[in-house]
């Protein structure tokens, strides 16, 4: 039996928490561990619960999904977290990839694209345009000296994978495009996490535009 994706839900709106949990339910292969009612609770549940996947909202009264998102992912690198927002505001979403976010889905999409959206980021994909990585990047406190200079030497099929991760491809999209198994591109893509000293697909989108492995 395949095992369920277990997924954290933080919103202080309990009728978006109670249509998200109906959504997810209807699928086989999502299980809701728990819900949030702000970003404080939303840390605690995670830490608790240790979700595969958190669907957080942004605006929220105390701590906000931005702040939550950080303290998610420093804590739970593994924790990929999807923003769920009304706000489509780039300079929110910009702050949002910054913060860990591997993705963002507005409160209006369809509830198909949020179940792809989830799939698409379990599989390595981050829903998040190329100029959007570039932006955050753009945005974020200048990296040390030592962790940009130091060069990466990628195989040139790591090269691929990359530019293929950094479109916002998942694992078995890069596979489709490079005519290899699912497996193939997840041994890379340990690789390449590896060799970049980063934890998550994201985070290497970003390095990798800021050391110009892609452009």
């Amino acid at each position: 039996m395949t095992s369920r994706t277990s997924v954290l839900l933080v919103d202080d709106n309990i009728l978006i928490r109670e249509g998200l949990r109906s959504v997810l339910s209807a699928h086989e292969d999502f299980e809701v561990a728990g819900e949030a009612a702000s970003g404080r609770e939303g840390v605690d549940k995670a830490v608790l619960l240790r979700p595969n996947v958190v669907v957080m909202d942004i605006e929220m009264p105390g701590m906000d999904g931005l702040e939550a998102t950080r303290l998610i992912k420093s804590r739970l690198p593994g924790t990929v977290v999807l923003v769920l927002t009304v706000n489509d505001a780039e300079a929110i979403l910009v702050k949002a990839v910054q913060a860990g976010a591997s993705g963002y889905v507005l409160k209006e999409a369809s509830s198909q694209l949020l179940v792809h959206s989830i799939r698409t980021i379990l599989q390595g994909g981050n829903v998040l345009p190329l100029h959007l990585l570039r932006q955050a990047l753009a945005g974020s406190a200048e990296p040390t000296p030592e962790a940009d200079d130091t060069p990466v030497e990628l195989t040139p099929r790591e090269q691929q994978v990359l530019k293929l991760l950094a479109r916002g491809y998942g694992n078995a999209r890069i596979a489709q495009e490079l005519g290899v198994a699912v497996i193939t591109v997840k041994k890379h893509m340990q690789g390449i996490l590896g060799k970049l000293d980063v934890s998550d697909r994201t985070q290497a989108a970003l390095k990798a535009i800021r050391m110009g492995l892609v452009q």
